[in-house]
């Protein structure tokens, strides 16, 4: 099971960081893998305490600690985490949530965040007024909206010319 889960310490350990060798995991690379593999749940346990755990079982110069130091963090989150179980068991339950996961990359979300942006901004059926009356039912602009020059003096409210006549 610790193999596992020193596999799993190795591949956060390494995200984003070409230079790591996979031995030492950061502050933000061991709050991913909390997050990623759903020891921190935002309410008993907090990003806040996963910050406090790293910096109680790092050396006090150093930036980043190793798979033991991460051990011993485990074993202190998992009191949090799996109240009332021993901590060794606590760890184990721990373990098992680390199980081959790997750290997720948020570009998929971005990319289907940006394609719902520009939805609203492609589908006519949500235009209103006036925007509406510049395309048909098929998404293709009106014959005339290509850049023709209207010259009767009506702007390009087409609707309305001729009119003034009428009203005066």
């Amino acid at each position: 099971m610790a193999s596992e889960a020193e596999k799993t310490f190795q591949r956060f350990a390494v995200f984003g960081d070409s230079s790591s060798s996979g031995a030492e995991i950061n502050n933000k690379n061991f709050s991913k893998l909390c997050q990623d593999c759903g020891i921190t749940d935002g309410k008993t346990v907090t990003s806040a305490d996963v910050d406090t755990v790293f910096n109680k079982v790092k050396a006090k110069d150093a930036g980043t600690i190793t798979f033991q130091q991460f051990t011993e963090a485990m074993k202190e989150l998992s009191q949090k985490c799996f109240q009332g179980k021993s901590p060794d068991q606590g760890l184990q339950d721990i373990y098992q949530l680390m199980e081959g996961k790997n750290p997720a990359t948020t570009s998929g979300f971005y990319q289907a965040a940006r394609a719902g942006a520009v939805d609203q901004h492609t589908d006519i059926s949500k235009y209103t007024c006036s925007h509406q009356e510049h395309w048909d039912d098929t998404g293709k602009g009106i014959v005339g909206q290509e850049g023709t020059t209207d010259n009767s003096g009506y702007g390009r409210d087409p609707k309305s010319a001729g009119t003034y006549d009428k009203k005066n």
